[in-house]
């Protein structure tokens, strides 16, 4: 079961779905001549501002150079013949000598704040030259980011699984159930502290790379840590405002981040986390005073509890943290009630101080994060920088998770100065806290528009559902923003990638469900309605696919871009519904990672599924892409019962040239009930990391005495045996030779 499959659709705006964009662009006789014309994509290819990017790398491979890994359902990281992997480290390990190793039993008795985290997700390696400073050139001595995502499996993390301390003694589980009552104070720090960034430093040896325990660059981001609200100059003080509370009634300072999933890499060499789910951990709980109408409209938008829960038994994504104590601020916060005389004598405001893009300077240990506000509130996945050019503004792509959510753009006021490589947080004030923020709108013609999110638009200072007080309020409730201007809702969008080569831009779209898409719900790029027959049986678009675009001009300013459909996930036996072709070789399902390799250009995908793991656990894919406009115009023939009663349908889109298998192989298959996700490598291109998260997930519950399951890495080896650990893994050829060719 993928995280996100119970996920509350918060979107209920009246933006158009693509079937109605469809509709309107034919009644336009130019548009219509365009599409029926068959023109298409590879037509609008060849318009002004479409010419290919010149970036100076070496021409793209035309053939994968390993044999494609099968199909597995094995406890075990599956790769080709003559590669070999080996855990640079997992959850709980100590980054301290003095700290006691990972007892896996959950006996520990430390707050976590000096161990690696869990859920490992997004991940990045920042070099250090021989003075110690930023360097973009490979050494033999880095620093690895690692994101940790969520706590939904943490029952693994103490000696008997969650408990609650309530009158039934009922335990919590992996689904975030719990009766009202009270958590034991160390159960809940480690929950709290498992949470955020991992900073260690790796150093190169004859063996390959390990991490450097006792490393003064070693630190825990965590939720606790504190954390600079950072915005634009002229609306910062009105952004603070959201974020008053009685830790600091200023709200220039906030504490910690939390579940941060895709990541992103500046080009002046900081790292980015990007907060993703977190609206789930907060609960509102005791008598307080009312909300206002523009508060209850935000937490709603955000999916963020927003009413006293009921008494009794509970059922909640949160994990019952504020129920350690009311006094301690540590605890108190994730309660948002309104318990005070105002804002600043409660953690009302608590929820606005997440969703945002965190930076950190992995090489400054003493230097403080900052919440790039300017950026926008979201559950925002990824970060990706477009191309820089020298004396040109930075663009970056951000994707909203949830189902009917949005792509966002920020582009920087700042012109990008190759100068400020290694300028750290200077760097980052200087481009992250100025900037205009865009939504996406997708055509039905393959064009698509940035829409700018500015108090200006009367869209935006008209808008119904939310009263919109001044731009900081547009960057705090982005969403709301988004709503107003007419984005495009998207199937969640998760990871964005660039490839280097052609500065095009991908997006997961890793899948949705039977109540969202039917067919006569489906539209150009989110095409498919269909039902799995096999064992799963998941009706919907249950295997996702990926989008890409490209900027008009290639220039990441430009308004306008141009788009069509990378891949569909399928499976190899799934009749109409297998458009990309896919084979037994190559067959995946619900795209989530996404990253391209400066070395060799390969894309590598992925996957966080539930509908392909009757057959298969998840797996990371290899493909050699081609540029938007390759392939041409497609008919999807959907067909799904819906209550009951079969319906059918087509639905024309836009789809990129058929890879085949040798453009396209599964490269790895994960343990049992993992996600595999986040991914770098080496600038060589011969070392690969790749993070493998809650391998066996699925587990029921310590009390019901069930073994996990999964058990590694454990069952290969690493650390003590028994209960599973999310992990990063290196991976390398046995040859010393470029990783995929």
């Amino acid at each position: 079961m993928s995280n996100h499959d119970l996920d509350p659709v918060c979107n209920t705006s009246d933006n158009l779905h693509f079937q109605d964009v469809l509709t309107q662009s034919l009644q336009n006789p130019m548009r219509r001549g365009l599409l029926r014309g068959g023109l298409g994509l590879a037509g609008l290819a060849m318009l002004p501002g479409c010419a290919t990017l010149t970036s100076g790398m070496a021409a793209a491979p035309t053939a994968l150079g390993f044999a494609a890994v099968d199909k597995s359902l094995l406890d075990n990281v599956m790769l080709p013949p003559g590669y070999q992997y080996s855990v640079l480290h997992a959850t709980g390990d100590a980054l301290d000598s003095a700290l006691a190793a990972y007892s896996n039993r959950g006996i520990e008795s430390d707050d976590w704040s000096r161990r690696i985290g869990d859920h490992h997700d997004g991940m990045d390696i920042y070099y250090i030259d021989a003075d110690g400073r930023y360097s973009d050139k490979e050494t033999p001595r880095a620093v690895l980011c690692v994101n940790h995502e969520s706590s939904a499996d943490s029952h693994f993390l103490h000696p008997n699984g969650q408990t609650s301390n309530n009158v039934s003694g009922k335990k919590f589980d992996q689904f975030g159930e719990w009766d009202l009552g009270t958590r034991p104070e160390l159960e809940v720090l480690k929950e709290i502290n498992l949470h955020g960034v991992s900073v260690v430093e790796i150093v190169k040896g004859p063996q390959g790379w390990r991490i450097q325990q006792d490393s003064p660059l070693n630190r825990r981001i965590t939720a606790q840590t504190p954390v600079r609200v950072s915005g634009p100059r002229v609306h910062i003080e009105h952004v603070r405002n959201f974020m008053v509370s009685r830790w600091d009634t200023a709200g220039a300072m906030a504490r910690g981040t939390l579940n941060n999933c895709g990541h992103g890499k500046t080009p002046w060499g900081t790292y980015l986390g990007c907060e993703e789910n977190w609206a789930y951990y907060f609960q509102t709980t005791g008598a307080g005073a009312a909300l206002s109408v523009n508060e209850v409209a935000s937490r709603k938008r955000y999916g963020v509890a927003a009413a006293v829960p009921a008494a009794g038994v509970k059922k909640a994504a949160g994990q019952g943290w504020h129920t350690v104590s009311a006094t301690d601020d540590r605890f108190a916060r994730w309660n948002l009630a309104a318990l005070g005389a105002n804002a600043e004598k409660d953690f009302r405001n608590e929820a606005n101080t997440f969703g945002f893009i965190v930076e950190i300077d992995p090489l400054a240990p003493n230097s403080t994060p900052a919440k790039r506000t300017a950026m926008g509130r979201f559950a925002h996945e990824a970060a990706v920088c477009g191309v820089p050019k020298a004396g040109e503004p930075l663009a970056f792509y951000m994707g909203c998770d949830s189902r009917n959510e949005y792509i966002y753009k920020f582009v920087t006021t700042a012109v990008w100065d190759p100068r400020d490589v290694g300028g750290g947080m200077v760097a980052g004030d200087k481009y992250l806290s100025e900037g205009k923020l865009y939504a996406a709108r997708f055509d039905a013609n393959g064009q698509g528009e940035w829409l700018e999110l500015n108090i200006a638009d009367p869209r935006i200072a008209q808008h119904s559902a939310y009263k919109f007080a001044n731009q900081a309020d547009v960057l705090v409730n982005a969403r709301h923003a988004a709503d107003a201007v007419g984005a495009t809702k998207m199937d969640r969008p998760e990871w964005g990638a660039v490839n280097h080569r052609n500065g095009e831009i991908y997006f997961a779209l890793t899948n949705n469900s039977a109540a969202n898409r039917t067919p006569t719900k489906v539209d150009p790029a989110n095409p498919r309605a269909y039902m799995d027959l096999d064992g799963k049986k998941v009706a919907g678009n249950p295997n996702g696919h990926i989008i890409r675009f490209k900027e008009a001009g290639h220039k990441g300013t430009a308004k306008a871009f141009t788009w069509d459909i990378f891949l569909f996930g399928a499976e190899d036996d799934s009749g109409d519904a297998n458009l990309s072709g896919l084979t037994a070789k190559n067959a995946f399902s619900s795209p989530d990672g996404l990253w391209f390799s400066k070395a060799t250009g390969i894309c590598w995908i992925q996957t966080d599924d539930g509908a392909f793991t009757d057959e298969t656990n998840c797996m990371m894919l290899a493909a050699i892409p081609g540029q938007v406009g390759d392939g041409g115009k497609v008919t999807v023939k959907n067909k799904m019962l819906v209550g009951g009663i079969e319906q059918t349908g087509t639905q024309e889109t836009f789809l990129g040239a058929a890879l085949g298998e040798a453009k396209l192989r599964r490269f790895l298959v994960a343990p049992k009930g993992a996600e595999v996700t986040g991914i770098t490598e080496t600038a060589d291109g011969r070392t690969l990391f790749v993070n493998i998260q809650h391998p066996g997930e699925l587990s029921k519950p310590l009390s019901s005495g069930e073994a996990p399951q999964s058990t590694w890495p454990g069952n290969q080896g690493y650390g003590v045996a028994g209960r599973p650990r999310s992990a990063t893994i290196v991976i390398t050829r046995k040859d010393g030779g470029l990783i995929g060719l």
